[in-house]
């Protein structure tokens, strides 16, 4: 990589635009990476090139989900059990993944939580849950995997940080009630804008995804209670596709954003627009 003050490219200079969205020869830890967005955000890094990690509580699902990309893409892959709230767990994670796969050039913080709850309903333990899983499970693997990021790899990449925020931390949503994790998402935005700004000159370079609404298996974004307010309000009518969203993580993720950072890149069908 070029020296990050001296106005140069920011990473690999590939023969035409496409090559520069390659992550041939990185590796990718997802967190929260077995199912939903994560799964597709893993599936697709492999598809551009990268060696995948998929990192969540549940070792058998990650380890499965591992196997899966593997079969399908070639790619090297491990799974593993990873906590994103423990920091002894975060640490020996971040070290397996270096040791077994060679290094670390992205990270994308994928796990995150929600409770509905309207704010007079809210528990100290769901306000705590919310608040740890979503913002020190950014907080924890980022900070863990900074001087691993920070390290000039042989064709002179460092590292790209994909914080995965909301629409949640610039809107209210209707109509569910959920006052926590706004303030959460909210958190991990700034916090992507903060490390961006630290992190510069050591060329890691540190960017929030903000999904709106996404049909997974945990997001019922097409049930017609939800309709009026999740879809028909956007003005592309509809939502979307963990594939479509994921497409702009190996756009973060890669040299076709290396002058990018600092940013939080809204995927939401135009919904924020009003």
């Amino acid at each position: 990589m070029s020296d990050p003050t001296s106005g140069g490219d920011g990473g690999r200079r590939g023969s035409g635009v496409l090559d520069r969205f390659s992550l041939e020869g990185r590796v990718a830890l997802v967190t929260g990476g077995y199912r939903g967005l994560g799964r597709a955000f893993a599936q697709a890094l492999a598809e551009a090139g990268a060696d995948v990690a998929v990192a969540a509580r549940d070792e058998a699902r990650s380890v499965e989900a591992a196997e899966e990309i593997a079969a399908s893409t070639g790619r090297r892959t491990l799974g593993l059990r990873m906590d994103v709230t423990s920091r002894p767990e975060v640490e020996a994670g971040v070290a397996r993944v270096v040791r077994e796969l060679g290094s670390l050039e992205v990270l994308v913080n994928n796990a995150g939580t929600c409770i509905h709850e309207p704010a007079l309903e809210v528990s100290d333990d769901h306000f705590e849950q919310v608040l740890t899983t979503n913002v020190r499970g950014v907080w924890l693997p980022t900070q863990v995997a900074a001087p691993h990021l920070a390290q000039q790899g042989p064709d002179g990449v460092r590292g790209s940080v994909v914080n995965i925020g909301s629409i949640s931390a610039m809107i209210v949503n209707r109509p569910q009630m959920q006052p926590v994790y706004n303030a959460s998402k909210a958190a991990v935005h700034q916090l992507t804008k903060s490390l961006a700004a630290e992190w510069a000159p050591q060329g890691i370079r540190v960017n929030a995804l903000a999904p709106g609404y996404v049909k997974t298996e945990m997001a019922p974004v097409d049930e017609p209670r939800f309709r009026r307010m999740w879809i028909e309000d956007a003005p592309m009518q509809r939502y979307a596709t963990p594939e479509e969203v994921a497409a702009s993580v190996v756009y973060l993720a890669s040299d076709a954003s290396s002058f990018c950072t600092g940013t939080v890149l809204v995927t939401d069908g135009g919904y924020t627009l009003y």
